[in-house]
């Protein structure tokens, strides 16, 4: 038998932790490890908004030090943040308007609502998807599915004009499914803008809630939150059928 290296003792000393590496990086690059790695990553975001408390911004304002062009900024690249960590987006949205007004507000939050969607669906997207996509099962989430991969652009719109759906939801839906980056960012940017608009007003108004720009601000997101209840109900009742 012809003596060769993989024969030899070194030989074998040395493909063992070779061997044991390449299975170590299978294990950690698995689709199963990469979901756990996304689920560790969203939990440690959610312990960092309970200790940090972004709400007390309604409170206690923007820090005096941080204005103009760079607060907007830093605001939006906060609001995303929070955003992909379960924030609700109507309490950002009206810390928004208290702080920079309607016009600036409105331009972080919707910066902010597309930096979050985009960092929400990449992580879903490189995270989680070969994990959850054989666990699609079942009338709804098969419809649900079913939207999102033939029609994304309408259905995400149809999801960010009505209110229906949780913002994180649809994020974390949307990646698992088939739909494309460029009609997630782009439905996300165009849906969002009037439930956006209506709470960062409202948010800058509040001071006067008897001003007619806050009372159509209060007015459209009541609307837009009964046509929500009426699509939902409506959707219900034909997945039923």
């Amino acid at each position: 038998m012809p003596d060769t290296v993989a024969t030899r003792p070194e030989g074998l000393a040395a493909a063992r932790p070779a061997g044991l590496a390449l299975r170590c990086t299978r294990v950690l690059l698995s689709p199963w490890s990469r979901l756990s790695l996304l689920v560790a990553l969203l939990a440690a975001g959610g312990a960092m908004v309970l200790l940090l408390q972004p709400q007390r911004l309604l409170a206690d304002g923007w820090p005096p030090q941080m204005s103009g062009a760079a607060a907007v900024v830093l605001f939006g690249v906060a609001y995303g943040l929070c955003t992909v960590a379960f924030v609700p987006r109507p309490l950002l949205n009206l810390a928004a308007g208290t702080l920079f007004g309607s016009q600036l507000g409105t331009l972080a939050a919707l910066g902010g609502t597309v930096l979050g969607a985009g960092v929400a669906f990449g992580l879903g997207r490189v995270l989680g998807q070969e994990a959850l996509r054989p666990l699609v099962r079942g009338r709804w989430l098969k419809a649900a599915d079913g939207q999102l991969s033939r029609h994304g652009f309408r259905a995400m719109l149809a999801a960010r004009l009505f209110p229906g759906v949780p913002f994180w939801a649809a994020n974390y839906c949307a990646a698992v499914s088939r739909m494309r980056w460029a009609s997630f960012l782009l439905a996300t940017a165009i849906g969002s803008v009037p439930n956006t608009a209506a709470y960062v007003v409202a948010g800058a108004r509040a001071s006067t809630p008897t001003s007619p720009a806050f009372l159509i601000a209060m007015g459209f997101i009541a609307l837009t939150g009964l046509a929500a209840a009426v699509v939902a109900w409506c959707k219900r009742h034909r997945l039923r059928g």
